[in-house]
């Protein structure tokens, strides 16, 4: 019977996961109309469900890290009602942020949660030397590092853009405004009359004239766009569901495939049926983008999360992104601060949150007869 509760909690954990991050790493290509909601969120879940298949070869590390060994002695990392509200704490945490429209971080989540439990379970058995180093550190320097990484390569793709030949362009709306001159009774008569104006990237579709190896530029860059969107997806299959599948190592009747596969499959129903309001966040909240500004941050994004995941470092996809997205933002002066800084005052309490969730859970479920 605790096996069937684990494994409910933390598919729960996992669904909350999918519907706070699968749309991250898409996030661009909805904000830059490069295409649409359902487009975005089909290619999201694709490229995830890709990356939590290769995660089965290439993130070993992970599930050892967030197995909770280190962080707490070994008689928790066994012990079915500590990894209960492990899941618990931090799938409810996920899930109120996700409900609130937040990107918070399912990392933080677990971490808070592994403390929490852990110190209820006795105030000296975390281990705060191994916490700091391994979860703590990369966690604070990854959004740091992405801001950097995503206003760097913007600036250096820009140049190469330029260098090519290669010009950005606002487009002019042209439309027809239909004015009633005459009306009686049923009939009404109206002429057309067609207007001409300018706008911004937020108005007005910016795209791109000429062309890289004979292609025309636009085409390339939603390409690529559309490429690099995928490939932030799929770092964070690589990253994501290891660290949530750790928590039913517990049980050495599931072998890592299956718990992988859990973890999968409700991660997509998760940002399949939950999504939208993260969605709207991170496309249109955070700064404003054309699709070859979008492509750097999702290049930035990609190549940090793949990095850490091969290399077992516990970073937050969500840190990455928003980062390297703000990166960008400032470099081009479209980052939006006021509704920035709510997100980041977010990422500051999803861990004591987490923390106080999965010590009222832990007293809970030992107090339930066995």
């Amino acid at each position: 019977m605790i096996l069937f509760f684990v494994v409910f909690t933390v598919a729960f954990l996992a669904y909350a996961n999918g519907a706070n991050d699968n749309f991250k790493g898409v996030a661009s290509l909805y904000g830059s109309r490069t295409c649409s909601y359902k487009t975005a969120l089909t290619w999201a879940t694709v490229a995830t469900a890709a990356g939590s298949i290769a995660a089965l070869f290439l993130a070993s590390a992970l599930l050892k890290n967030f197995s909770g060994k280190g962080l707490v002695p070994d008689s928790l990392t066994i012990s079915p009602v500590f990894m209960l509200a492990v899941a618990c704490g931090a799938g409810t945490t996920v899930l109120l942020a996700t409900r609130l429209g937040f990107p918070i971080s399912t990392t933080h989540g677990l971490i808070g949660a592994l403390v929490g439990a852990g110190m209820m379970a006795g105030t000296n058995l975390v281990n705060f030397g191994v916490l700091g180093k391994t979860f703590v550190m990369p966690l604070l320097l990854s959004p740091l590092l992405a801001v950097v990484t995503g206003g760097v390569l913007y600036l250096v793709l820009k140049g190469l853009r330029t260098a090519s030949g290669i010009r950005a362009e606002t487009c002019v709306c042209v439309g027809e405004v239909w004015v009633p001159v005459e009306s009686g009774g049923s009939l009404a008569v109206a002429q057309t009359l067609t207007t001409v104006s300018t706008g911004d990237a937020l108005e007005c579709e910016r795209r791109y004239h000429g062309s890289l190896f004979g292609i025309q530029a636009k085409q390339a860059v939603d390409a690529l766009h559309f490429l690099s969107a995928g490939a932030v997806s799929f770092a964070r299959g690589l990253n994501d569901p290891p660290k949530i599948a750790a928590l039913l190592l517990v049980f050495g009747t599931l072998k890592t495939p299956w718990n992988l596969l859990i973890v999968a499959v409700a991660m997509a129903l998760g940002g399949l049926i939950n999504s939208r309001r993260v969605a709207h966040t991170m496309s249109h909240k955070l700064t404003g983008m054309n699709p070859g500004q979008g492509f750097s941050a999702n290049l930035s994004t990609a190549l940090l999360v793949t990095s850490a995941s091969l290399h077992g470092l516990p970073v937050s996809t969500t840190h990455v992104s928003v980062g390297a997205l703000l990166g960008m933002g400032t470099v081009t002066g479209q980052a939006k601060w006021r509704t920035v800084l709510p997100v980041l005052a977010s990422w500051i309490i999803t861990l004591p949150v987490a923390a106080a969730l999965a010590e009222g859970a832990y007293f809970l479920f030992q107090r339930i007869p066995s």
